[in-house]
């Protein structure tokens, strides 16, 4: 014992020296040596139990924890008798003098213990840990240690076997039923100390051995009763914030099970009812008092606490509804009452958000079960329907400034978030998705409700013109009373909402229910059109007025929201179009086109402020694209904007308006027109004006031989991509005749581009065009041009080009190359022979001058497209190295194959093997996938060249990365295409891979060897041989 105490003040002065900040690695690793000494465990147990320097026993308890988790199958049974009995003793005795983590990592060590040697050789580890959970001193220990047990137990790590993963499991569910129940008198116990109530009755439910225990729904992965029916008084209480937060937590970890056995519905039933009944205590008014109290009464609960009763109302409509709907003694319509009352008094916008989310995840349930249920459909939504109008109402209440304004103004409109919105657009565009979700349900309701507010804000804003006044050249618009203008203000803003609202609204006007809704859209189409003309021609944006950095934006938005909302209705248009085409009456369709066209074209100008004029293009675009009317390029107001394109070069619009327009007026002229056949499309006239639409627009990039300046051909080619990219899945006659227009252009491209390959951002450009060009055109280029320009690309990128682009990352540079390794998949994804002549020179660009620069390099992007490419060669030209036919193969039975090119194949095959080498996780499952299709494809696994030189080189690699867990997140991956690898010769897999692989294992000794050979099993090989 003398020598033990004189070992722990030395432990205890190096304990100190060890965590000291000026101690080195290399003396931490001596220090540290210690404990993998044999015996040091009995040292460790006389320090723990006589110290009191934390470092000593945080160290000790480490020795203790490395030799249970990685030694214990060496330690002697005696020895491993002696740890079972005194370290329990250990922690009963000193756990109320020890820090909070030194206990901690003292039961931890303790349940490990237990995990590999419960019930065998510790067959009292579980019973121990019962007695004390039901020992009222010691109750907060057992606890403890009953929660680390079922957290290591139940999930353990992957040192163990599967078979005793299962053992263990099995073992925890058979005590489930007693865990329950002494978590039940616990919790009574807790409840009976700080409250003393009249108790909710709940009958517990019968377990499959006839017990009152909840143990068989626990196994199944529910709850029981007895411990629901407990914690669901104390979140009645919502003063004990505490509890009441850790109860929910308790709850909603239990509701988000969806598979429940058919006897605990009646259970759900009645916690539901519960639910039902604290929801009315929390939205409860008196007469006496009005609807703030409930948002004040929300308010005074703990914060959490509303957010966790607000996740249990999302399980309750998204997991169990279904389940209750149908009962007859859940208040189901009196519970979505109080569900909207409890949304639309919410303290927070998020947690109103959050409650906005239940009531879409109801109307979608609702809208499901119509659709399965179409004869009764008109009696389940009559059920609800007063429901639907209140919950219709309040939204468009919560979206209107006149209503909420300080609210509302609190939202940011201007920093965006992940998903490019701002905290504004999420919360209207979440309010219209519930607009919409109600309106599919209930349309004329929903309409009857939302035009009076629409009709109410239009007036104002059709208004503005009796008080514009002009003082000489300039106009002002005579609002000035601070009152006058905030009542603007928040009537612009409404507005602008609606107009979306009415968009939203489009869809659910065409297709089946466009005749029978007609009337209603055509008034809504015509009230747009007439908002949008009125805009256009007083032009608001311009007129002086008073607060103009608030008034200008809203009228802007106002102007665009019209168009917009107009837009939306594009389809409903291209319906109409297709219907008035067939009654050959088309005045009425005429009109509305024409006056969309009057509204739009005059804001198609550089003055214009940008959101306004990007709307009006926008708009022009779906009148192009989407409806397609035959008369639409005749009109006075779209010659203009033909005229401004092509002649008007020194005042261009912004590139974004710019591409935009110029698309819609090339759709105008390529795109078929709707309903008429082909020899009235009239293509001849539309060719020659297409020809010249893009001659006028090329007309500065085409002044050779002097080059145009890098703006131009930026400008030009972003352009022309746009309009190839738009007609890429259009009829060949689209294609052609876009094609026939920029044959010229082309070409010019063509021959600028060794001017430029210094310049990556102009080469990225070009490329980004050629790429479009091979995607959309490839078969109108045709192959001899096709050809030229891959083999002046292949010319331009030498070694040192690909060297000087690749090595920038991220830059211009390393975009180019990508572009380029695109194209080529392109190229060699096309079928037949045509650009066979190509691979060798293609190969050699990716393994010659590609590959070396990226293999030892990061290079993530450049990476990917150069595997994409060597997977498509290899995928689509098979032959190229392996020609045998299949007949061919059956007819040689196990001669030779047929090879060509095989030095190219060993090198792809060897960049695909080095790749699993290197930390990059998405090109290892880019890879991994690629050589899994190739085997399912084209054999890849049994091929003999792979078989004999190359398979045990893939096998050793991917087991080495199982080993060390480097690649976890594709562990199936890699396991499944071990699996087909082996598949190809298990015999061969057990007899000589194995082994081999077993010998170049460090840190293994014969007997470990041999014991982990033995344990795969290769009796299983003749079921796959």
């Amino acid at each position: 014992m003398p020598s033990y105490s004189s070992s722990l003040i030395c432990l205890s002065l190096l304990m100190t020296e060890f965590f000291h900040s000026c101690t080195t690695n290399d003396r931490k690793r001596e220090i540290g040596d210690f404990a993998g000494q044999p015996g040091s465990w009995r040292h460790c147990l006389y320090f723990l139990s006589n110290s009191r320097n934390e470092y000593v026993m945080m160290y000790s308890l480490t020795v203790f924890e490395n030799l249970v988790n990685k030694m214990w199958v060496g330690v002697a049974s005696e020895d491993k008798a002696e740890l079972r009995s005194c370290l329990p003793k250990l922690l009963l005795s000193q756990h109320a003098l020890l820090p909070f983590f030194i206990r901690n990592k003292l039961c931890k060590v303790i349940v490990d213990i237990g995990r590999q040697d419960w019930p065998m050789f510790y067959h009292d580890f579980f019973s121990n840990t019962l007695q004390l959970v039901q020992s009222p001193s010691l109750a907060p220990l057992g606890l403890v240690l009953l929660k680390m047990t079922s957290e290591e137990l139940v999930c353990p790590r992957e040192d163990l076997s599967v078979a005793r993963k299962e053992e263990l499991k099995k073992l925890l569910l058979d005590q489930i039923p007693t865990v329950l129940n002494l978590l039940t008198g616990i919790l009574e116990t807790v409840w009976d100390k700080l409250y003393n109530p009249q108790p909710i009755k709940t009958k517990p439910l019968p377990t499959s051995n006839g017990d009152s225990a909840p143990g068989s729904f626990l196994a199944n992965g529910g709850s029981g009763g007895g411990v629901h029916g407990r914690t669901g008084q104390m979140v009645g209480h919502a003063e004990r914030a505490k509890l009441g937060v850790m109860a929910m937590n308790c709850i909603n970890e239990l509701m988000c099970k969806n598979c429940v056995p058919v006897d605990f519905e009646e259970f759900l039933l009645r916690m539901f009812q519960q639910t039902f009944y604290l929801l009315q205590r929390l939205t409860n008014t008196h007469s006496h008092t009005n609807t703030h109290t409930i948002k004040n009464r929300l308010q005074d609960l703990d914060e959490s606490y509303v957010e966790k009763f607000t996740d249990f109302l999302r399980l309750f409509v998204s997991v169990h509804l279904r389940r209750i709907e149908s009962n007859a003694q859940f208040p189901l319509v009196e519970f979505l009452a109080l569900l909207f009352k409890y949304t639309f008094n919410q303290p927070s916008q998020e947690g109103y958000l959050s409650c906005l989310e239940i009531c879409s995840i109801f109307l979608d349930y609702l809208t499901t079960k119509i659709r399965s249920r179409l004869a009764d459909s008109d009696s389940v939504v009559n059920r609800y329907k007063d429901a639907l109008v209140l919950l219709l109402r309040e939204v468009l209440n919560r979206i209107q400034f006149r209503l909420n304004q300080s609210q509302l103004e609190e939202l940011d409109d201007e920093t965006l978030d992940d998903d490019q919105q701002t905290e504004w657009q999420r919360y209207l565009r979440q309010s219209l998705e519930v607009v919409a979700r109600v309106m599919e349900l209930l349309p004329s309701q929903t309409f009857s409700v939302l035009f009076p507010v629409l009709q109410e804000d239009l007036d104002i804003y059709l208004g503005l013109q009796q008080f514009i006044v002009r003082s000489g050249p300039s106009r002002r618009l005579n609002i000035t009373a601070e009152a006058d203008c905030r009542k603007l203000h928040c009537a612009l803003r409404d507005l602008s909402s609606l107009l979306q609202a009415v968009g939203r609204l489009a869809e659910f006007f065409t297709g089946d229910v466009f005749t029978t809704r007609f009337n209603d859209a055509l008034a809504i189409v015509q009230r747009l059109v007439e908002v949008s003309c009125y805009g256009s021609q007083i032009c608001l944006y311009d007129v002086e007025m008073a607060v103009p950095s608030v008034l200008k934006p809203d009228l802007i938005d106002v102007h665009a929201q019209s168009l917009a909302a107009l837009q939306a209705y594009s389809h409903w248009l291209a319906q109409f179009c297709g219907e008035v085409q067939r009654q050959q009456d088309q005045t009425q369709f005429m009109d509305l086109i024409t006056s969309s066209m009057a509204a739009t074209t005059p804001l198609i100008n550089a003055k214009v402020p940008e959101k306004l004029l990007l709307s009006a293009c926008h708009l022009l675009v779906s009148m192009a694209t989407t409806v397609r009317p035959v008369f639409l390029v005749s009109l006075p107001a779209v010659q203009n904007i033909f005229n401004l394109i092509t002649e008007n070069h020194n005042h261009r619009l912004p590139q974004e308006a710019q591409v935009l327009v110029c698309r819609a007026l090339s759709n105008m002229l390529l795109l078929p027109w709707p309903s008429l056949p082909e020899a009235e499309q009239q293509w001849p006239n539309r060719s020659a004006n297409h020809a010249r639409l893009l001659s006028s627009l090329t007309h500065q990039y085409r002044l050779l031989p002097r080059p145009p300046s890098k703006a131009v051909i930026q400008q030009t080619l972003c352009v022309l991509k746009d309009l190839v990219d738009s007609i890429s899945g259009e009829a060949t006659k689209s294609r052609q005749i876009c094609y026939n227009s920029l044959q010229e252009s082309v070409q010019v491209t063509l021959a600028l581009f060794p001017h430029f390959i210094q310049q990556p951002d102009v080469t990225d450009e070009m490329l980004s065009f050629f790429l479009t060009l091979f995607q959309a055109l490839r078969v109108q280029m045709g192959v001899a041009f096709t050809e030229q320009i891959i083999q002046t690309f292949l010319s331009m990128f030498t070694r040192d080009q690909l060297a000087v682009s690749i090595l920038q990352e991220g830059s211009s540079g390393s975009k180019v190359v990508q572009k380029f390794l695109k194209i080529l998949q392109v190229v060699v994804q096309e079928p037949g022979q045509t650009f066979k002549p190509l691979l060798p020179s293609i190969l050699s660009l990716c393994l010659d001058q590609v590959y070396p620069i990226v293999a030892e390099r990061s290079c993530p992007d450049v990476k990917a497209e150069m595997f994409e490419l060597l997977f498509q060669i290899l995928h689509q030209n098979w032959r190229f190295f392996f020609k045998s036919s299949v007949l061919s193969s059956v007819q040689r039975t196990g001669a030779e194959e047929l090879m060509e090119n095989q030095a190219q194949f060993i090198a792809a095959m060897q960049a695909f093997g080095q790749s699993f080498l290197q930390p990059d996780i998405h090109i290892f499952k880019q890879n991994l996938s690629y050589l899994e299709v190739l085997n399912t494809k084209h054999k890849l696994y049994h091929r003999k060249l792979f078989r004999n030189t190359m398979l045990f080189h893939f096998l050793n690699v991917l087991l080495q990365v199982l080993l060390h867990k480097s690649h976890d997140l594709l562990q199936d991956d890699i396991t499944l295409a071990l699996y087909n690898m082996a598949a190809v010769d298990f015999q061969a897999f057990y007899s000589s891979f194995l082994p081999e692989f077993l010998n170049g294992c460090q840190g293994l000794d014969p007997h470990q060897r041999t014991t982990l050979a033995r344990n795969f099993r290769p009796e299983r090989v003749s079921e796959h041989d």
